[in-house]
């Protein structure tokens, strides 16, 4: 039995609103309990036969979306880019009220609001020889004006091997050391508060040619409780991991010390150009 356990009838997935609220809560504390940030990772999160159809139905491989040096040989797929209707309805039941109840009780966190435009988020899949440096996601949406709060990620490869790696990895904030390592297995779900959460797999995959590192991602949002001009806002911010070759990323650096030296409107009109 998965976690939770949608309706699917024809193309369309629809989540239970009760079985969204006791899960949410069985596993609540599991999550705020976590280190070394709030998170819960939860094997057969959606049946088997979903997943396995997304799988069947996943977009034919393009050029990455993600082109830097620290998402190397890294795409993703939004809605315009997704052929699939069962794809795409089963990201609108991921970002449904029925859910959303789900991603309440699990973290606490009331009021949440999903992304219509999945920025950033929907179908991730990274090639061999590719990778995700240590990071901390941006923490306001500019175009919804909203205030990032959770990740949702469930992974999608079928029959992988340690040896492939594309560990998910959880850092302190120090960048001492991974404190917890994910293997992205098929229907294994995670998701975390990414109030300065260090995560990433910032290996080289080593898979077969032809192997994918694939997802879903979906992000979730609450509305500010102050002007949105008071919080510290920041994009991606990229992290060194020690004794590593990792690319340090110096225009971030550059962008924060800018935004903490600015004043506030002289920042939103260097933003906007």
């Amino acid at each position: 039995m998965s976690c939770l356990n949608p309706k699917v009838s024809g193309d369309f997935v629809v989540f239970d609103r009760e079985e969204c609220g006791t899960k949410g809560r069985d596993l609540h504390k599991q999550f705020v309990n976590a280190h070394p940030f709030q998170n819960i990772v939860i094997d057969d999160f959606l049946p088997e036969s979903i997943l396995r159809r997304v799988l069947v139905e996943f977009p034919s491989r393009e050029p990455g979306r993600f082109a830097n040096p620290q998402s190397n040989l890294k795409t993703g797929y939004q809605l315009e880019k997704i052929q699939s209707v069962f794809i795409s309805n089963l990201l609108y039941a991921l970002n449904s009220a029925q859910f959303l109840t789900f991603m309440e009780f699990v973290s606490g966190i009331e009021g949440l609001i999903p992304d219509p435009y999945y920025t950033g988020g929907g179908l991730h899949e990274t090639a061999r020889g590719g990778h995700l440096s240590i990071h901390a996601d941006f923490n306001i949406n500019e175009g919804l004006r909203l205030i990032r709060r959770l990740n949702l990620i469930v992974f999608l490869n079928d029959q992988w091997r340690e040896e492939y790696g594309g560990q998910l990895e959880f850092w302190d904030r120090e960048m001492t050391a991974a404190q917890r390592k994910v293997v992205p297995v098929m229907g294994r779900a995670v998701i975390f508060n990414t109030d300065q959460a260090y995560h990433g797999h910032a290996d080289p995959l080593n898979t077969p040619e032809g192997v994918y590192r694939r997802s879903m991602a979906l992000y979730y949002y609450t509305a500010p409780t102050r002007a949105l001009d008071t919080y510290k806002q920041h994009t991606t911010q990229f992290r060194v991991r020690p004794g590593s070759k990792d690319f340090k990323d110096y225009s971030t650096i550059v962008r924060e010390k800018l935004h903490d030296l600015c004043p506030p409107l002289l920042w939103r009109i260097m933003v906007r150009k």
